[in-house]
């Protein structure tokens, strides 16, 4: 038998994942419902076109990744899926096999839910999202799919990379913004960007070097944050950039920001605000934890077979 489509892993992980008091580690919801759908170790070891992973792993993430975005599942941290609160009820309400109409629910219906959105305030997130093509798939263009596929794999990226942020030390994860600033172009080298961090930082986790000189300086505060960041923070920040006499700064969380947060920031000059999600888009833009594979688009050359122009 050849590996199903990911919508057909869905139920035996949803199963699985029910039977697990805790979190269980992903390789193992890999094997166990691959077991659960009967798929032999020959076909276990097809892979992607890329050779990058295996195919039933890819699949059976991809399974799981519906089940967060209806709200049934999560991941507590890195490698590891547990079935939420929700998800236990889910199963419980539904003993019986799930029918072909619950099932395209779960694999269809929640494209467009964004994981881990800012908990409050406004979006400073720059990004359109790019909705699921109303279209059945054989009205859909080949563009329009591929269109469809690249967005919601980066918004699948992006929500893995908010959660293994949010697991990385503060230290580490303020080295992570350093090196994205440097993908960015800032500081000539990285050796431009100096992590200072720790315990008496006066706020500042981070400086970057804007010239050899270092006559022309950023500093950066990067707080790997759970709730909202409000005002007094920004304030905070904006009053230990006036103690360094320091003219640009820039605070990225991996959470959100309040209004009143957003208001202050704006009615001063030169502070910026990152939050998860343009961090995470940064990230992707950037290649900074993420790795990109080139994709080649056949398209027909009209001009080779133009005799006019031979």
């Amino acid at each position: 038998m050849t590996v199903p489509t990911y919508d057909k892993f869905i139920e035996p992980l949803l199963r699985f994942l029910a039977t697990k008091p805790g979190e269980v580690r992903a390789a193992e919801a890999h094997d166990a419902t691959a077991s659960m759908l009967g798929i032999s170790e020959q076909d276990k070891q097809e892979l992607l076109p890329s050779g990058t992973q295996p195919i039933y792993k890819n699949r059976a993430g991809w399974a799981h990744d519906r089940l967060k975005r209806a709200g049934l599942s999560r991941s507590p941290r890195r490698g590891y899926w547990q079935l939420t609160e929700e998800g236990r009820k889910f199963v419980t309400s539904h003993p019986s096999p799930l029918t072909a109409k619950e099932i395209e629910q779960l694999a269809v219906g929640f494209m467009d839910v964004r994981l881990r959105p800012p908990l409050s305030g406004e979006s400073l997130a720059a990004v359109a999202f790019v909705q699921p093509v109303e279209q059945a798939g054989s009205i859909a263009s080949p563009d329009e799919r591929l269109g469809e596929a690249l967005a919601e794999l980066r918004r699948s990226v992006a929500g893995e990379l908010l959660e293994v942020l949010a697991t990385v030390s503060p230290s580490f994860f303020e080295s992570i913004v350093l090196d994205l600033l440097h993908r960015m172009g800032y500081g000539a080298s990285r050796s431009d960007l100096q992590r200072v961090g720790g315990s008496g930082d006066g706020g500042i986790d981070g400086i970057i070097s804007l010239d050899k000189l270092g006559l022309e300086k950023v500093y950066v505060q990067a707080k790997r944050w759970q709730g909202v960041v409000g005002r007094p923070e920004i304030q905070a920040f904006y009053g230990a950039l006036a103690g360094q006499r320091a003219r640009k700064g820039v605070f990225i969380t991996t959470s959100g920001y309040t209004t009143q947060a957003i208001e202050f920031a704006r009615s001063v000059e030169h502070i910026v605000l990152v939050d998860g999600p343009r961090l995470a888009e940064l990230m992707i833009d950037h290649e900074v934890g993420v790795s990109a594979r080139t994709v080649k688009v056949p398209k027909l050359d009209s001009d080779y077979f133009d005799e006019e122009l031979t």
